[in-house]
């Protein structure tokens, strides 16, 4: 069994440490501008559907512009990505206070700044997640992740409670400007944060490529796919609870800003316990038993909310949703990290935000609806139901155990030497494998070339294909294209140490006298002389050695 990794052990690192503690103070001025938003439109606004909307409005440009923001982080500097977010939700914030100072705001404005604000996040959060891993080894990565979980809570447990009391006391402009100053802090740990970046001699991938790749990684990837589908499914259940808890604090406790302060300061509080409680459920529990349970937690507490019309009974069961928001959401944004290279890392999690985020933006816009036509007693009600299917689904949709599976580079590639003058756009490119297997190892072959299939077009491969020779069969031919040859340069240097093991297997089966023989080909396209037709043509591959 491995030692056991300290939770404090990300600490030990001063640029995880800095940004660590900058992100505190971001996060208390961002949970004081939620506090602020969301009872500023129970002021402005009549509508239970409108106050559902403040959450949607800041969770729906994450699912929309995450997948973008992903690709970013994988092909530019985080470092400035970020800086160029905060510093756009500094300015926003800024002029959502000066609106609100000045009694200028509507319902449908106020949702336009949170939106904005939103847009920010998306653009900052792949970036951010992402930069972890740049920031500590990949051995204590899941140790820092729940870090940046308990560091957000802990500002959840006091923030909510503090911009209670402030918009009380000096109304919700006040709480606009202490979520502007707060982005300062982060703003000066990222200029002083200087990250070794990795050399390319390839040509940076356009925004589309970057996306399809993305797309492919994922898509070729069982265990992410559950991942995704379940933190969208607990994203559209579990949102209800926070999206509803204005109304909860007003219509069912009849209570007032300071009293929605404090109950979210109780899901903070439960938040902080289960991320200190995580590692050690993880040693005790599967990660599905885990995700199981907080979907349960979330269903027990939504009916207890729904039928509670005591202040603290209300705020002493929102620790339990509390515990099991971040036990859920850490374990997949862990799983995720763990499973992806780096050279894909934001894209996935951006898909990631993608799901979760966008669960969370439906789910608030529907239970407001429900809430709206039916009560929020009927609608909390209705949501615990989801949060019961949430985990019944479980049983066919597993999340996958956390593995250590080595994805560092296997950097085992040397670009070839080549008689032809290509250029890194030249292409299209044509690959041929060619192996002699004897028959009796033909079905462990097949078996490792599907793996080896789905390892070819996750990593941006395509038409791949297996053929036989019908005069020698114990020759077998792989073939697959790439677009370009910086295309086919990309592709070799994603194969990890773990895609690296079945191709060691691959080769062992090999009955050559030297290794597989491997065809790098370009196509072309040739009309012959005597038709000047443009619809006949032929296609060429020319050999790239010869």
């Amino acid at each position: 069994m491995p030692d056991r990794v300290s939770p404090l052990a990300p600490f030990g690192h001063q640029t995880f440490r800095t940004i660590w503690i900058a992100s505190i103070a971001s996060n208390f001025g961002g949970l004081i501008q939620a506090v602020g938003a969301a009872w500023m439109m129970t002021a402005i606004s009549n509508s239970e559907n409108m106050v559902a909307l403040v959450q949607s409005s800041t969770a729906l440009p994450i699912m929309l512009f995450s997948l973008v923001a992903g690709a970013l982080a994988d092909n530019f500097n985080r470092r400035s990505i970020m800086l160029a977010a905060q510093g756009f939700m500094l300015a926003v914030s800024l002029l959502l206070t000066l609106f609100a100072y000045f009694g200028w705001l509507s319902p449908w404005l106020l949702l336009t700044f949170t939106f904005l604000i939103g847009c920010g996040t998306a653009l900052n959060n792949p970036s951010w997640q992402a930069s972890v891993g740049d920031m500590v080894p990949r051995a204590i990565l899941p140790a820092a992740v729940t870090l940046n979980s308990v560091g957000f809570n802990i500002t959840r447990s006091l923030g909510p409670a503090i911009g209670g009391a402030i918009v009380a006391a000096f109304g919700a402009a006040a709480a606009f400007a202490t979520n502007a100053l707060s982005y300062l802090a982060l703003i000066f740990a990222l200029l002083r944060w200087r990250p070794e970046l990795p050399s390319s001699k390839l040509p940076r991938e356009t925004l589309g490529r970057a996306l399809s790749a993305g797309f492919g990684y994922v898509a070729m990837s069982p265990k992410l796919i559950n991942v995704l589908f379940r933190s969208a499914l607990f994203g559209l259940a579990a949102s209800a609870i926070l999206a509803l808890l204005p109304l909860v604090a007003r219509d069912l406790v009849a209570g007032g800003p300071l009293t929605y302060g404090f109950m979210l300061g109780a899901f903070g509080v439960g938040a902080v316990g289960g991320a200190m409680l995580n590692a050690r459920l993880r040693e005790i529990w599967s990660s599905e038993m885990i995700v199981r349970l907080s979907f349960t937690g979330f269903a027990a507490s939504a009916v207890v909310a729904a039928l509670s019309t005591s202040t603290w009974l209300t705020c002493l069961v929102l620790l339990v949703p509390g515990a099991c928001w971040v036990l859920a959401l850490s374990l997949f944004n862990t799983t995720v990290q763990l499973s992806t290279p780096r050279w894909v890392v934001g894209r996935a999690l951006s898909f990631y935000q993608t799901a979760a985020f966008g669960g969370i933006a439906v789910g608030s816009w529907l239970w407001g609806t429900i809430a709206e036509e039916h009560g929020v007693a009927t609608s909390l009600m209705i949501a615990s139901l989801v949060m019961v299917l949430g985990a019944v689904v479980g049983w066919k949709f597993a999340l996958p155990s956390l593995e250590t599976l080595n994805l560092d580079p296997a950097n085992t590639f040397r670009e070839p030497s080549l008689r032809l003058d290509l250029q890194p756009r030249s292409g299209p490119i044509v690959l041929l494998v060619d192996y002699t297997i004897h028959e009796e190892n033909v079905p462990e072959f097949l078996a490792l070339m599907s793996e080896r299939r789905r390892i070819r077009i996750r990593d941006g491969a395509r038409q791949w294909a297996l053929m036989r020779d019908l005069e020698n069969p114990d020759i077998w031919t792989e073939t697959y294209h790439t677009a370009t040859w910086a295309d086919y340069v990309r592709h070799n240097q994603r194969r990890t140490q773990a895609d690296s093991e079945v191709w060691t297997r691959i080769r062992a089966l090999h009955a050559g006298p030297e290794g597989p023989r491997v065809h790098r080909m370009i196509e072309r396209q040739a009309i012959p002389p005597e038709d000047t037709g443009d619809d006949i043509f032929q296609k060429t591959s020319i050999d790239l050695h010869h």
